[in-house]
């Protein structure tokens, strides 16, 4: 199975690479990816939105051939595969949510981060909640730090923009992390906007890996896991 994993703000695809040798054991063929204007702290990000990052997953997804892919989303990567879900639902045989859930037509990101020109650079580690941090002590915020690259301001503040409603036949997992998937549920349960695309998607499930917002981290191996038992639960 080709498996292509999206990285979250201010992320690479070296952000992944204590969560793929797990995938390549199992034979898999992975695809972590670096997304346009983060190739390197000083990259032009300027005119670089939410779609551009949605495109250029949905060409990779393309160049992989005819067969079935797995998408892993972690974070602000979620709302490109789910992105790359509408554009080619036919292709996608499951699009994995890490600390993350669909976002659905007309919402954006975040918003709310603060920007500087045309990107938005990783802030202090106050603009956090606390539940967003656990497991990451000092020298993963060291290392995190060092390897962080702005993120481009429009992939942050661009509406989603979806048109084929087949992406709700896509399976989902969605792997909590900061928050149980009981107050997921219960969101669900409230109608609370922030899960509302995860509640038309006809065949999802959730799954706890209790830990702050960044698996790939603090706990890759279980991350990596989870995104396999995922994978085989899409293969059977």
């Amino acid at each position: 199975m080709d498996i292509v994993l999206v990285p979250g703000f201010w992320l690479d695809a070296s952000s992944w690479s204590e969560v793929t040798p797990a995938l390549l054991a199992a034979g898999h063929r992975v695809h972590p990816l670096t997304l346009p204007g983060k190739e390197a702290p000083g990259a032009p990000r300027a005119g670089i939105g939410l779609r551009d990052h949605v495109d250029a997953v949905t060409a990779v997804v393309d160049s992989l051939g005819d067969g079935p892919v797995v998408l892993v989303g972690h974070s602000g990567g979620g709302a490109i595969i789910h992105g790359v879900v509408d554009a080619r639902p036919d292709r996608v045989a499951r699009a994995v949510y890490v600390d993350s859930v669909p976002l659905g037509e007309g919402d954006v990101i975040n918003a709310d981060l603060p920007a500087a020109g045309d990107e938005v650079p990783f802030p202090a580690w106050d603009v956090f909640e606390p539940e967003d941090l656990d497991g990451l002590d000092d020298a993963l915020r060291d290392a995190f730090r060092a390897r962080a690259v702005p993120e481009p301001r429009g992939v942050a503040q661009d509406p989603q923009r979806l048109a084929d409603e087949r992406r709700y036949d896509v399976p989902a997992t969605v792997i909590t992390c900061e928050y149980p998937a009981e107050m997921l549920r219960g969101f669900m349960d409230k109608d609370h906007p922030y899960p509302a695309e995860l509640k038309r998607i006809r065949d999802f499930e959730i799954v706890d890996l209790p830990t702050g917002h960044w698996p790939q981290f603090t706990r890759p191996a279980d991350l990596g896991a989870a995104i396999l038992a995922a994978v085989e639960r899409t293969r059977n």
